[in-house]
C-alpha cells in the first residue's frame, strides 16, 4: 500500500473510532469559561453547538467555576402529573452535567434515555425502585432494577432506557444525578411516541404496540408533560 494511501486509511480509521468511543470531545485547554457577552454567542446558539465562546482567562476567577445552584432547597413537584421535577445545570466544555431530581410520594421520572450520557444516581432522601432495559440484543430487552435506600448510587449505562419511581405513598424522595455530558439530552419515551409534533401516524403505532388506532388516537390526544426544566 502506498504511503499515502495508508496515511489515508489510519486517519479515516482515527476519526471514526474517535466518534464511536467519544461522547463530549475532549478540552484543548484547561477550561473554557462560556462568554455570555459574546457578540459570537448568538450565532453559535443558532448553530447548535454544545459549547460556547471561550472568556478570557485572565478574567477567570473562581466565581466562574461557582453556582449557588440551591440544591438544598426542594422543587416544585406539586404541578407536575409525574410528581417528579428535574433541575439540569451544564459546565461549558468539561463534559459533565448535575441534576437534582425531586420525586412527591408515588412520584416518577418517566422512562427515559440521555442519548449522549452515562449517568450515576445518589438517593439523599427516601426511597426509590428504579431500573434499566438492555438494547435488542441476544438476552431480549433484559430489565435490571432495584429498590434503592438513602445512601445508594445506582448506574445507568450510556443511552439505555432507563427509570425512577418513589413507591412510598407518604413521603417524597431526593437524589442527586451526575452525567457524562455538559448537554445529555432526555429522550422520554412516552412523550416521543404520543407527544410528538406532528404526531406519528396512529397506523404507525398501532401495530407497534399491537392496539387499537382508538387507543392510540386517545393517547396522543393527551397533555405530555416535560418535567426536565
Amino acid at each position: 500500500m502506498a504511503p499515502a494511501s495508508y496515511f489515508l486509511l489510519v486517519s479515516f480509521l482515527a476519526l471514526v473510532t474517535s466518534q464511536a468511543i467519544a461522547s463530549d470531545p475532549s478540552p484543548l485547554q484547561d477550561f473554557c469559561v462560556a462568554d455570555i457577552h459574546s457578540p459570537d454567542m448568538h450565532a453559535l446558539t443558532l448553530m447548535k453547538v454544545s459549547g460556547f465562546a471561550c472568556k478570557d482567562p485572565m478574567a477567570v476567577n473562581a466565581d466562574d467555576f461557582f453556582k449557588a445552584a440551591n440544591l438544598d432547597k426542594p422543587r416544585d413537584t406539586m404541578k407536575s402529573k409525574v410528581g417528579s421535577n428535574v433541575m439540569l445545570p451544564g459546565l461549558n466544555t468539561l463534559g459533565i452535567s448535575l441534576a437534582r431530581i425531586d420525586y412527591a410520594p408515588l412520584g416518577q421520572n418517566l422512562p427515559h434515555t440521555h442519548p449522549r450520557a452515562t449517568e450515576i444516581l445518589t438517593v439523599l432522601e427516601g426511597t426509590l425502585y428504579v431500573g434499566f432495559v438492555t438494547s435488542n440484543t441476544d438476552n431480549g430487552n433484559k430489565l435490571f432494577a432495584k429498590v434503592l435506600n438513602k445512601g445508594d448510587v445506582f448506574v445507568f449505562p450510556h443511552g439505555l432506557i432507563h427509570f425512577q419511581f418513589n413507591p412510598i405513598c407518604d413521603k417524597p424522595a431526593v437524589a442527586i444525578a451526575a452525567l457524562s455530558s455538559q448537554n445529555p439530552g432526555a429522550i422520554t419515551i412516552a412523550n416521543a411516541f404520543f407527544g410528538s409534533k406532528p404526531p406519528i401516524s396512529d397506523d404507525v403505532l398501532a401495530k407497534a404496540f399491537q392496539v387499537q388506532k382508538g387507543t392510540i388516537d386517545w393517547l396522543q390526544a393527551l397533555f405530555w408533560e416535560n418535567n426536565h426544566n
